[in-house]
This record gives C-alpha cells, sequence and structure tokens, in this order.
C-alpha cells in the first residue's frame, strides 16, 4: 500500500479546526485560584465556560472571526469576586433612592452632596443615607448634627441611617413619618426626645433595629419599572469592583416571593449581570415554622440555574434567636429560644434545606450548637446540608471545634471596618484583636467565605474587606487585628471567591479560572496581589466579565459592556453622584478635606484652650485612604 493511499471503505476525516473563542483576555497576570496551574498570560472563554489557559501564544489558534479579543495591558486578572453575605436583593430594590456616602472623605463634602440633592428632590420624596460609611472615616471624625440636617435640606425629609446603632432625621422627615410627642417607643428601641417631650430626630437602635426599619419604610417606594432600573444599575456598580456573583442573605422587610420578583424577572430576560444564589428569611415573628414549612412545599435548595438560584433558609430562622449586634449598645439577652427554633432546624434538615444563621456573640452560638448536638445524636449532623454561621465576631476556640464537628462553615464580614471603634470601646483591646477569628477558624480547617452584610451597614466594596482582612484595620485607620490573627492576601482572595462557592456548593464550577469553570473574571486597575496595603482599597476592575458577557468596563475599555437604561426617576441621587464615591473630584475633594480637617483642629483646639479635652494631637486624615 502507497503511504497516503487511502484504504478502500475508509475516507480520512476533513482537517478540524478547534471551536473559537467568544473571548479571548490576553496579555495579563491571571491569578487562577488553582493549585493546578496558579498563572497564566491568556483566557479563552467559549459558551460561558473557560475554555483555555496559557500564554498568548498558546491560545493564539482559538482566535477566529468572532472572537473579542481584549489586551489587559499587563494588568492583573482575578477569578470573579463572590460576596457571601450582601443584601444584594434589597439593595437592588431601594439602589436609586440613596444618597451613598460610602467612600466620602469628610463631612463637608457629605454634607455638601446632601444640600445639593435636596434642591432636585421633589415634593413627597426623601434623601435617604442609608449605609455604607462610618464616622471615622470623615476628616473630621464626627457625625453630623440634626441641625446640620435641617440647614442642608430644611423642607425635604432626610433620613440617615449610622451602621445599625443609630438615626437621624430633620424637621421635615419627623413630620413625615408621623412621629409625635404621643409616638410610643418600638420594642427594642428609641425616639429620643427633647425637653418639651417632641421628638428630636435622633433614634437608638437599643439594641434591636426595628425603630431604623420600620422607620425608613414609611418612605416613598419606586413603582416596578424603577425597580427593574434600579436593580440593573445596583448589579452594575457590584460588577463595577469585581463582583460576579454574591450570596443574598435575605433580611428585614424583603419578604418571599412578592420581593424576589424583579430579580426573578431580570433572570428570565437574561439581564442579570451577577450570579445570585438567595436565601429566605421569615419575616414575622410567631409564624416562623409555617412559613418555613410552606416554602419547603414550594421550592427546594438549588431550584433555578447559574444566575439565580435558591440556595437555603436564613440568615434568621426564628426571630426570638437572633442577637442584634448593636456594640454601642450592651450585648442583648435572649429569653428562651431553643423548642422553636429545634423545631426549625429540625424541618429544614428533614426537607434536605441547608441553612445560614445570624449569630454575633458566642454565647448564642453555643446554644445553637447544644440544639445542633441534640440533632446530631438522631443522625441529622452532620446530615450533607450546608449551613453556616454569619458574622460571629467573638466566636471562641471551642465553638469553632463544635462547629467544624458538625460539618459547619462560617461566613464573616467586614463589619469590624465601620463598628471595630465602638467594640473597641465596649469590650477592649484584647477581645478586639480577634473579633472574628479567621485565623482560628482556617487554622482547623473550616470552610470560611467573606464578605460585607452590605448596604446597611458597611459599604459593599470588597476591596474596603479586603483591606481588613489582610490589615485587620478600620475605615479610619485603628489596628484592631494583631498578625497573629491576619491572613496573606491570596487566602484573603481565595474567602472572597472559592470561599463563597463552597458555601452555595458550586466550587468546581466557580472561585477559580480553569477549563470548564465559569468565564467569571475582573481586569484590576491595580495589582492587589503587590500594591501597598494603602492602595487596596481603591481598587477597582477596569474589566468584569460573567459568562463571557463583558458586564462593566473602564478606562480603555470603555463602552465594551452591556448598556443598562439610563437612570430611573431623573432626579435620583445615583444619577447625579453615583454610587461609591471614588476619588471624589481629585484636586477639590482633596482641598475639601483638608479644610475640614484644619476646622476640625480649630475647633479640638479651642475645646482644650477651655479644658474641656486634654492636649493630645489627634491624626484626621484616615491613613487608609491616604493615597
Amino acid at each position: 500500500m502507497t503511504a497516503g493511499m487511502p484504504v478502500a471503505g475508509l475516507v480520512p476525516a476533513p482537517r478540524r479546526e478547534p471551536a473559537q473563542a467568544d473571548l479571548l483576555v490576553r496579555n495579563a497576570k491571571v491569578f487562577t485560584g488553582d493549585p493546578a496551574r496558579p498563572g497564566a498570560r491568556a483566557v479563552a472563554i467559549r459558551d460561558g465556560r473557560v475554555a483555555a489557559l496559557g500564554d498568548d501564544h498558546d491560545l493564539a489558534h482559538l482566535v477566529g472571526p468572532g472572537t473579542k479579543v481584549v489586551d489587559a495591558l499587563g494588568r492583573r486578572v482575578i477569578p470573579g469576586l463572590n460576596d457571601s453575605h450582601l443584601h444584594v436583593i434589597r439593595g437592588g430594590l431601594n439602589y436609586v433612592l440613596e444618597l451613598r456616602w460610602d467612600g466620602v472623605r469628610s463631612l463637608r463634602h457629605a454634607l455638601a452632596m446632601l444640600r445639593e440633592q435636596a434642591g432636585r428632590t421633589p415634593k413627597g420624596q426623601w434623601i435617604r443615607v442609608v449605609g455604607g460609611w462610618t464616622a471615622e472615616q470623615f476628616a473630621e471624625r464626627r457625625m453630623p448634627t440634626v441641625a446640620e440636617l435641617n440647614a442642608a435640606a430644611p423642607d425635604t425629609p432626610v433620613f440617615v441611617l449610622h451602621l445599625y446603632q443609630s438615626a437621624l432625621m430633620n424637621r421635615a422627615a419627623v413630620k413625615a413619618a408621623g412621629f409625635t410627642r404621643e409616638t410610643p417607643d418600638p420594642r427594642g428601641g428609641q425616639i429620643v426626645r427633647g425637653r418639651d417631650g417632641e421628638p428630636n430626630g435622633v433614634l437608638l437602635a437599643a439594641p434591636g433595629a426595628l425603630v431604623l426599619y420600620s422607620t425608613l419604610a414609611k418612605a416613598p417606594a419606586l413603582d416596578e419599572a424603577d425597580k427593574r432600573t434600579s436593580t440593573r444599575h445596583f448589579l452594575r456598580e457590584l460588577n463595577r469592583f469585581g463582583l460576579t456573583s454574591a450570596v443574598d442573605a435575605a433580611g428585614g422587610f424583603q419578604n418571599f416571593p412578592d420581593n424576589y420578583a424583579t430579580v426573578s424577572d431580570l433572570a428570565r430576560s437574561g439581564e442579570l449581570s451577577l450570579r445570585i444564589a438567595y436565601h429566605l428569611f421569615p419575616q414575622t415573628a410567631g409564624q416562623e415554622l409555617a412559613d418555613l414549612k410552606r416554602w419547603t412545599e414550594m421550592v427546594k435548595p438549588g431550584d433555578g440555574d447559574e444566575w439565580l438560584r435558591l440556595n437555603g433558609a436564613g440568615e434568621n430562622l426564628t426571630w426570638a434567636a437572633a442577637d442584634f449586634e448593636n456594640f454601642s449598645e450592651p450585648r442583648p439577652e435572649l429569653g428562651e429560644y431553643e423548642p422553636e427554633f429545634e423545631q426549625a432546624v429540625r424541618l429544614l434538615l428533614e426537607n434536605g434545606w441547608g441553612f445560614r444563621l445570624h449569630a454575633t456573640y458566642d454565647e448564642t452560638i453555643r446554644r445553637d450548637l447544644a440544639v445542633f448536638e441534640k440533632l446530631a445524636a438522631e443522625g441529622l449532623f452532620p446530615g450533607g446540608n450546608r449551613w453556616l454561621f454569619d458574622h460571629a465576631e467573638t466566636v471562641s476556640a471551642d465553638s469553632l471545634d463544635r462547629i467544624a464537628a458538625l460539618g459547619g462553615a462560617v461566613s464573616v464580614q467586614n463589619r469590624m471596618s465601620f463598628q471595630g471603634a465602638a467594640f473597641l470601646d465596649r469590650y477592649g483591646a484584647e477581645a478586639a484583636a480577634h473579633a472574628p477569628p479567621v485565623r482560628a477558624m482556617l487554622d482547623r480547617g473550616l470552610t470560611v467565605a467573606a464578605g460585607t452584610d452590605a448596604t446597611r451597614v458597611s459599604s459593599y466594596n470588597p476591596w474596603v474587606a479586603l483591606h481588613w482582612l489582610v490589615t485587620g484595620r478600620t475605615v479610619g485607620g485603628t489596628r484592631l487585628h494583631p498578625a497573629g490573627n491576619l491572613i496573606d492576601r491570596e487566602t484573603a482572595l481565595g474567602l472572597y471567591t472559592l470561599g463563597g462557592a463552597r458555601l452555595t456548593g458550586e466550587q468546581d464550577v466557580k472561585g477559580t479560572l480553569r477549563e470548564g469553570s465559569y468565564g467569571d473574571l475582573a481586569v484590576l486597575s491595580d495589582d492587589y496581589l503587590t500594591v501597598p496595603e494603602e492602595v487596596i482599597p481603591g481598587i477597582e476592575s477596569v474589566l468584569t466579565v460573567v459568562g463571557g458577557r463583558i458586564v462593566w468596563a473602564a478606562a480603555e475599555y470603555e463602552g465594551l459592556d452591556e448598556a443598562v437604561p439610563p437612570v430611573s426617576p431623573e432626579w435620583s441621587p445615583v444619577a447625579h453622584f453615583g454610587g461609591y464615591q471614588s476619588g471624589q473630584g481629585g484636586a477639590h475633594q482633596a482641598s475639601l478635606v483638608a479644610e475640614a480637617a484644619a476646622e476640625s483642629d480649630q475647633h479640638r483646639r479651642w475645646r482644650v484652650a477651655r479644658g474641656s479635652v486634654p492636649d493630645t494631637t489627634p491624626s484626621f486624615v484616615d491613613p487608609c485612604f491616604d493615597h
């Protein structure tokens, strides 16, 4: 037989060209998160999944006429970030109504934003500053006063939420909320009053947040069309920071299925730009078991698809078991909640549901674990259902061992970035040094995931949270964690990528860049792995890709991302200020910060001269943002 002569009955197959990639990101420093292949120079994505990794020339053959090629210009590329505890659904429904002080560096500038927004807010609407900031971040190192809110917006209702500690309302908001001398204090909260008995505009969570939540709920809501637009813009804002996934922790005033309708509609139309795994949270005390039972008959964990799927119950199962955290107040003393709590946990496990639990204090965690250990004797723990504690700031070593034995996990958030000063004042430096003990959790082999708990306490900016994980510092620069409770940058990034994927059982397809995983990645403005620590909070994504779709593009890539409808309503604070305030106008904002610091120092000197305070010289500029 002559070489190359076809054999009778056999025809050589035509040469097959490899399928072209839909997207190729080249000339990059790729951190894959995969120990088997930790780095690469290029990533090819096809049909929403990673098709190949390698050097530029290795992947050149995957480029075809339909391939979109992006030159990363040597930038760092990471797997898409995954916030494991974010109130993304509730946040999206309200985003365009909120004036965000996230990242604002002076109170003077914050009040200027408020004054300007008052000029465009129509009659009947409120100005809402709802979370993401703390007085520590301001050059002045203080909160606004009610008098300042009245001066900035004399006729427009203003509601300013400060962590889960308090809220400030101007005179117009007190009237709009219907508060009078006769209004009783709600359970767990206080309407502060002046000498005349009239509400003075200050609300205190003492220690419960009902007074804050219920008052905010009095403000007008968006119509359905604007809720849809608001959610799309909030997801785009999260994409701006490299987020491609989030685990929604449900929360107060988030009813199922009504308040889930917007994300469900966006999922059906293919317009989500963030993958969401959501939880269900009983809203009414006294009917939690009935709600949970009804839901187990309606849906089951895993229902949905890779964009929107049910993950389980929580972060509350029963209201009586929730140890609401307000570090400016003593730890709440909970009554007997175990019988009903045990029924809720049993119901979930017997129906194949996982759950997450809000538990700030070790005292609560120990009581919950005792219930779990009782059920473990019946074989329900560890039973294959994913479950975790959220927050766990004061969890003990013994409790961590018990969590590990029962197959649990922990989701930590950077609430101490914003509430660390209050915690330090109440519990001292030794307790704050291990709040929460992240290093001890990892040393035990526990699954640990990271997040923010945004939007009503911390900011949704994941880089502020990553900065806290690797430095142990608050947004005001206060060092809380010693070296022994810090983690390195790669480990912290793993908590924000693979950690979240493990909580939703998606670790085989999410959290790392390897062949077959989701095509979710971010090209960073600065190299997180090498920049000085103080630069980390200022990192953003210049290109965010979810399932091969470019959902955010900035800098050289501006215009490559998908279009979103204009912000609506037109008077929205987001339409004029945007979301997170990064940089805030360069030299002008730097000047405002300097003026605010000088003014604050002048006030301090006056107080020293009067003998009101000792003659010490504080640092007014937050070193975390001094770059």
